[in-house]
C-alpha cells in the first residue's frame, strides 16, 4: 500500500470537463479519505465545495459524481456497490443513489476512487475509462438508442463483451426529471433524476474496465467473511429465492402495500403480481452483483402478449408496487413490460409509477380529461394506459411532457386541487411503503435530505413483523446503548433510534455496502479496519456518517430548503379508503414534535438549519452554504 493513502483506495479522482475536453487525475490523501470515507461522503463534499447555491441542475455548472468506497470491489457479498450523486432536477436538492452490478468493481480496477463530470459537451459523447486512462469518444450514433442497444454497440466498438457500461436511454436524453442511470440493463442509480443530469451534459455512457485493484490491508479477513456468509445463507434465503418483496402478499394483508396512489389499502389481486407469482409463471432465474452469493435479482421472460427480454432482468418489489398496486394494475406481464420499458428508457420505476398513479387519480376525479391525455383512459387498473404513458413520458410527448416533471410540478401546472394527489416529499415520489403503518418510516421520509427515500429510513414493519403490538428492535444498535421501543411509538427514544439507523445507512452509503446483507455494526468496523488498515471504532465511523448527513442537510439549506419541506402529504393524516390499514392514520402534531426533536438531536435550529457550533464540531466548513437560522 502507498503510504499516502490507506488500503481499499487508489488515491485518485478522475475529473472530466465535457466543455473543454480536459481529463485530469487528482490525488486524494489518507486524511481526506478518513474524513469523508467515499460514496455519499465524497459526493457531499464535492457538491458543497465546487458548486454554488442555486446552480441549475440541468446546466453546465452542476456536477455529476460517481464515487466508490473502501469496500467497493472486494470479493465479498454486498461489496459491489458504488454511489452516484448530483443536484437533483426533481427536488432541487442533493441526491445520491447506490447501485450494484459490476460497474463499481471495474471502475475501481481502472485505477480511480471517484469520477467528477463537469461542463457540457457540444455533441453527444461517452467516456471510456481503462487502467488509469480515459478518453472522450463520439456518441452521436448512440443518441436515441435504448440502453441495450447502447451497451451492445459500445462493447462491439471496444471489442470487449466484459466492459461495464453506465448509461442513459431516451428518458435521460430528454431530461425527464426522474430519469435514472442504468448500470447494465437491470441495475439503476434510480432516484432523483441523475439520468437527466447526465443527459443535460450530452453524456450517453461511461464505459469502464481495468485490472489494477488497490491493495487491501488484510485479505484473510475478507476470505473468512466470505466463508461466514456462505455458512449463514439462511439469513438471506428469502432474497435468494424470490428477490425483494417476498412478503408482498403479507404486506397487503396488513395494509402495508400502497394501493391506488396510497388512497386505498385492499388489493386482493396482489397474489397475481407478487414475487411468488413471478416464480410460478414468468420467472426464469435469479442473478446478482459481483462476488455476491445472494443473487437477489429476478429474471423474467415474456413472449405473449408482450415481448419482454430477459436481459433486462425483471421487476423487483418497488416496481411491482409502483407499476402494479399503486396504479391498480393486476396484469403481471404488463408490469414486466413496464419494467423493461423503464430500464430501456432509463426511468426510475418508483417515480414513473407514482406519477402515473397521480395522473390516474386526477383523471378519475375529472381534473385531467381525455382531451389532455390524448384519448388515453388513465383509469386505475388500465395496464395498457400505464404502458402508453411510460412511452409518452420517456419521449416527452403529449401528457408525458407534463408528467416528466414529476407529480408535484405536474400538479402545480394542472391546478384544481391536483396537489392533493401528488404523493411526494421534497418533490420525490414516495416509494412502496405505507407510512401510516410506520411512524419511524414516516419521520424518515420527512427528514431525509433526498426526500421520500426508503433506503435511508427505518422501515418499521420490516423490522418488527406484523402483530398486535410488536416492538421495534434493532439488535445491532444494542452495543450502542439503544434497546427496543414499541412499534407505534414516535417519542424521544424512537426518534433517537431512527436517527441512529439513518446515520448507519449513511455510513453504508459511504463505504459503499449493500443493505441486504446481514452484517452487524461490529462487522462494519472490522471490514473498514481490514480494508484500510485503520484502527477505527463504531463511534468514529458513526461520527463520520453524522458529518456526511449534516453536509447533505447543509446543501439543501443553502439551496433554499426549510423545515416546511420536511412534511408528508395530507393524505397520510386521514384514513385509507379500505383494507387492513383503514383504521390507521398519522397524527400531525405528533409527527411535528418528532421532527423538532430530531432537529435537536442533530444539533440543528428549530427550523432545521444546522447550528454553527454543530458545523464547527463536525469539521464542516463550506462558507457559501452557511445561512443564518432566520433565513
Amino acid at each position: 500500500m502507498n503510504e499516502q493513502y490507506p488500503g481499499g483506495y487508489n488515491g485518485k479522482v478522475l475529473r472530466v470537463s465535457l466543455s473543454t475536453g480536459s481529463i485530469e487525475s487528482e490525488a486524494i490523501d489518507s486524511r481526506f479519505c478518513r474524513k469523508y470515507i467515499g460514496g455519499a461522503g465524497f459526493i457531499a463534499h464535492y457538491l458543497l465545495n465546487e458548486t454554488e447555491p442555486g446552480v441549475d441542475p440541468l446546466g453546465p455548472l452542476n456536477k455529476l459524481i460517481f464515487a466508490t468506497g473502501p469496500l467497493t470491489g472486494i470479493a465479498l457479498g454486498g461489496c459491489a456497490r458504488h454511489t452516484v450523486g448530483s443536484k437533483s432536477p426533481l427536488t432541487g436538492g442533493i441526491v445520491k443513489s447506490e447501485v450494484g452490478e459490476h460497474w463499481g468493481f471495474q471502475f475501481k480496477r481502472a485505477g480511480f476512487d471517484a469520477l467528477i463530470i463537469e461542463g457540457q459537451a457540444k455533441r453527444p459523447v461517452y467516456l471510456w475509462i481503462y487502467n488509469g486512462e480515459a478518453e472522450i469518444r463520439d456518441a452521436a450514433h448512440l443518441w436515441g438508442k435504448s440502453t441495450k442497444e447502447t451497451q451492445d454497440t459500445i462493447r462491439t466498438e471496444l471489442d470487449d463483451p466484459k466492459i461495464r457500461v453506465a448509461m442513459i436511454g431516451p428518458g435521460g436524453e430528454n431530461k425527464v426529471h426522474y430519469a435514472c442511470i442504468m448500470h447494465g440493463l437491470s441495475n439503476a442509480a434510480g432516484r432523483g433524476g441523475l439520468g437527466a443530469v447526465m443527459g443535460s451534459k450530452n453524456l450517453k455512457a461511461v464505459a469502464v474496465k481495468g485490472n489494477r485493484f488497490p491493495a487491501i490491508a488484510d485479505k484473510s479477513y475478507f476470505q473468512e467473511s466470505a466463508r461466514w456468509l456462505k455458512e449463514n445463507m439462511s439469513l438471506v434465503k428469502g432474497f435468494s429465492e424470490l428477490g425483494t418483496g417476498a412478503s408482498m402478499e403479507n404486506y397487503e394483508a396488513h395494509g402495508y402495500l400502497p394501493v391506488r396512489n396510497f388512497r386505498d389499502s385492499a388489493f386482493p389481486d396482489v397474489v397475481k403480481i407478487s414475487p411468488k407469482a413471478i416464480k410460478e409463471t414468468i420467472g426464469i432465474g435469479m442473478k446478482g452483483c459481483f462476488a455476491c452469493p445472494v443473487k437477489c435479482k429476478k429474471v423474467v421472460e415474456v413472449t405473449h402478449p408482450y415481448s419482454v427480454n430477459s436481459e433486462y432482468g425483471g421487476p423487483e418489489y418497488e416496481t411491482l408496487g409502483a407499476l402494479g398496486s399503486a396504479c391498480g394494475v393486476t396484469d403481471l406481464k404488463a408490469i414486466a413490460k413496464g419494467s423493461e420499458l423503464c430500464d430501456a428508457y432509463s426511468l426510475d420505476t418508483i417515480s414513473t409509477g407514482m406519477t402515473i398513479a397521480f395522473a390516474m387519480e386526477c383523471f378519475e376525479k375529472g381534473i385531467l380529461t381525455l382531451n389532455e391525455t390524448e384519448g388515453i383512459e388513465l383509469k386505475f387498473g388500465n395496464a395498457e394506459a400505464m404502458l402508453k404513458t411510460i412511452e409518452k413520458i420517456a419521449n416527452r410527448e403529449g401528457i408525458g411532457n407534463l408528467l416528466a416533471q414529476g407529480s408535484l410540478k405536474a400538479a402545480e401546472h394542472i391546478g384544481n386541487g391536483a396537489e392533493a394527489f401528488a404523493m411526494q416529499v421534497k418533490r420525490m415520489e414516495i416509494p412502496m411503503h405505507e407510512p401510516r403503518l410506520g411512524k419511524s418510516l414516516a419521520l424518515g421520509f420527512m427528514v431525509n435530505p433526498h426526500g421520500a427515500d426508503h433506503m435511508d429510513s427505518l422501515l418499521d414493519p420490516l423490522r418488527t413483523g406484523f402483530g398486535d403490538k410488536p416492538e421495534l428492535s434493532l439488535p445491532e444498535m444494542v452495543p450502542l446503548g439503544y434497546g427496543p421501543v414499541p412499534s407505534d411509538d414516535i417519542g424521544p427514544k424512537t426518534v433517537a433510534l431512527n436517527r441512529l439507523f439513518q446515520i448507519k445507512r449513511f455510513l453504508a452509503d459511504s463505504l459503499v455496502l449493500c443493505d441486504f446483507l446481514p452484517y452487524s455494526v461490529s462487522q462494519y468496523v472490522e471490514m473498514v479496519a481490514a480494508a484500510t488498515g485503520w484502527q477505527t471504532t463504531a463511534k468514529e465511523l458513526f461520527r463520520i456518517a453524522e458529518r456526511i448527513l449534516t453536509m447533505c442537510r447543509l446543501y439543501n439549506v443553502g439551496n433554499g430548503f426549510t423545515d416546511k419541506e420536511d412534511r408528508l402529504p395530507e393524505r397520510f393524516f386521514s384514513f385509507p379508503k379500505d383494507g387492513a390499514a383503514a383504521g390507521k392514520k398519522l397524527d400531525r402534531e405528533e409527527m411535528e414534535r418528532a421532527k423538532r426533536y430530531y432537529y435537536t438531536l442533530m444539533g440543528w435550529h428549530e427550523n432545521g438549519v444546522p447550528r454553527d457550533e454543530t458545523l464547527d464540531e463536525l469539521g464542516i466548513d463550506y462558507p457559501a452554504y452557511r445561512v443564518s437560522p432566520s433565513d
